[in-house]
């Protein structure tokens, strides 16, 4: 049969007539320290500080893991149990502790860049510098010839979303797709063009299937430049590629030396043909119209004289002596009747003398 404690109830395994769900806490606490003291060395008054230890230590992890700050060239790209909820711009901000939301800081307003076939010292990514420079320089150009190319490749993340969750290592899909798309572009030409005149022609096509690639592939990526750097042929021909190189440079001196003497020559030339050209005109419109003058003079002369030879002949006569004593500088006059001979006066020299 059932035992009975005079109407009490049973105190049950706390030790206690209360219940547990409505009783005392305290009182609670403390017969449930009584009842289980033996398991801890120092008393009630031990678990209780143990208690309140783990309680702050807790309080401050809260603390702690419940605020982040973004710099001012980053957004935040907020997770909750690892699904995204949002993006947070610069500045401090709060989010649930313990690992609940996560913020992953993204650079968007930096511009990154890789290298290829060279290191910068001190890089902090590990994707800007490449493994094994030496092959990914080593290209195969269009005539069948090879060529080492270094470049840089200048980009930043434009969508944080597609870049952390679309593409698994964004870096690293972004150098191979840059390495596909440079040897794709040196393939299609001549290794004379790769060297000398097609580089600004190789960054600008290598750019806009870098950039049709990564909007393809939904990286979150924007690229900005595609920079060759030093482009050389492979060292065992390197030295006898340079001498080509010095054969064509003193090809195209000598070429510019010769035109520019052939301008300075020739247009010299062309002027004095010219010249000598129109002063032979010049001196046949002269003689042609002083002979013209001349027999239209004769030809006037010639009807005045038919009309009356005598005074034609007598003014012919004046004028001769006109043109003919004032360059005799000694005149003698003889006088057919007398037959005496006068000088006339030497007007030349006083007329010198005269001040």
């Amino acid at each position: 049969m059932p035992s009975h404690n005079n109407g009490s109830e049973d105190p049950g395994p706390w030790g206690s007539k209360q219940n547990p769900a409505t009783g005392d806490i305290d009182a609670l606490f403390r017969q449930g320290s009584a009842q289980f003291g033996g398991m801890f060395p120092g008393g009630p008054p031990s678990i209780r500080n143990m208690a309140f230890a783990v309680a702050v230590v807790l309080m401050i992890l809260a603390a702690w893991s419940s605020y982040f700050t973004v710099p001012s060239d980053s957004v935040a790209v907020m997770q909750r149990f690892g699904k995204y909820t949002s993006e947070v711009p610069p500045g401090l901000h709060f989010k649930l502790p313990f690992g609940i939301d996560a913020a992953t800081i993204v650079p968007v307003k930096r511009q990154l860049k890789q290298e290829f076939g060279f290191t910068t010292p001190g890089a902090s990514d590990p994707y800007q510098s490449p493994t094994d420079g030496r092959r990914e320089t080593e290209m195969v150009t269009g005539d069948l010839n090879a060529a080492l190319v270094e470049w840089v490749l200048q980009y930043r993340i434009s969508d944080p979303v597609k870049y952390l969750f679309e593409v698994r290592e964004p870096s690293a899909t972004l150098r191979y797709v840059s390495e596909s798309v440079m040897r794709e572009v040196v393939g299609d030409r001549t290794v004379d063009e790769v060297i000398t005149v097609g580089r600004q022609e190789i960054e600008s096509e290598a750019l806009l299937k870098m950039q049709a690639l990564s909007t393809k592939y939904a990286m979150g990526i924007s690229i900005d430049q595609v920079q060759l750097k030093n482009i050389n042929p492979p060292g065992p021909v390197q030295s006898s590629f340079n001498e080509v190189n010095q054969a064509q440079q003193e090809k195209e001196s000598l070429i510019n030396e010769a035109r520019r003497e052939y301008n300075k020559v020739i247009p010299l030339a062309e002027g004095e043909k010219d010249q000598r050209i129109r002063e032979a005109d010049g001196y046949r419109l002269k003689r042609v119209n002083e002979a013209e003058g001349d027999a239209a003079r004769f030809t006037s002369l010639f009807a005045e004289y038919k009309k009356a030879p005598e005074v034609t002949q007598r003014r012919i006569y004046i004028e001769t002596m006109q043109a003919v004593l004032p360059a005799i500088r000694s005149k003698i006059i003889v006088d057919e009747t007398t037959g005496s001979i006068l000088p006339m006066l030497n007007l030349d020299k006083q007329q010198e003398a005269r001040p």
